[in-house]
């Protein structure tokens, strides 16, 4: 007598692969959300929608700036920003540039760092803060 054929598809070995699959993701999901610690102002402003990944230059309290471009955050001298922000934005000039200016930073510093950005071709420059508790 001879065996018979079974046309059926096991699939445990795929929902095993799948299953460690969403492991890794929840692992790696909240180590992919990074940044420099900067206290934002609050604001009530409502929030801006974009359709590209914006260029963030960020200032915390000692003054130093940071620029983050795709998750890669480096400290750079304002004039190397300028010089970063001016390249991205010759390539791709729809991109939006963000600056996150710690509360404690002088006023001054943020509008010369916002000129500064202007002057590099960004169009608009954003203020990013907090809604208020």
């Amino acid at each position: 007598m001879r065996k018979r054929l079974v046309a059926e598809i096991n699939v445990v070995p795929y929902i095993d692969v799948m299953l460690v699959l969403l492991v890794v993701f929840m692992v790696t999901a909240p180590l992919l959300v990074q940044g420099v610690l900067v206290d934002l102002p609050n604001s009530d402003a409502a929030p801006v929608a974009a359709e590209q990944e914006p260029l963030i230059v960020s200032i915390k309290a000692d003054g130093s700036y940071w620029l983050e471009r795709s998750g890669e955050q480096r400290q750079q001298s304002l004039a190397e920003v300028v010089d970063m922000v001016a390249k991205v934005l010759t390539q791709q000039p729809a991109t939006p540039v963000l600056v996150w200016g710690d509360e404690a930073v002088s006023y001054g510093t943020v509008v010369a760092l916002m000129s500064a950005l202007q002057g590099a071709g960004a169009a608009s420059v954003g203020l990013v803060t907090e809604p208020p508790r």
